[in-house]
């Protein structure tokens, strides 16, 4: 049987790219912070952020632009918006 061919969005690509540099970004500052529970304390809170993210990128990579892919991006920018609402970079 042949294997379906993934769906691409350029507009889609950007924006994941664009995201993984920002959450690079945060990271670089966040192992910047210099007291380790404080620093510790941001390691855990921006975890889900970091999975969140990882996951669009894979999902993406991996299947393609599909149904979901929107409803994904968005749910990491929720977290990346409450991230930064409760934590100060």
């Amino acid at each position: 049987m042949a294997k379906r061919r993934r769906k691409l969005s350029k507009d889609y690509e950007s924006e994941i790219a664009k995201s993984l540099k920002e959450v690079e970004l945060i990271l670089a500052k966040i192992n910047d912070i210099r007291d380790d529970d404080i620093r510790e304390e941001y390691v855990i809170a921006f975890q889900s952020v970091k999975l969140k993210i990882a996951y669009v990128n894979t999902n993406y990579k991996n299947i393609g632009y599909d149904e979901n892919s929107d409803t994904l991006l968005l749910l990491y920018k929720e977290a990346m918006k409450k991230f930064s609402n409760e934590y100060e970079i």
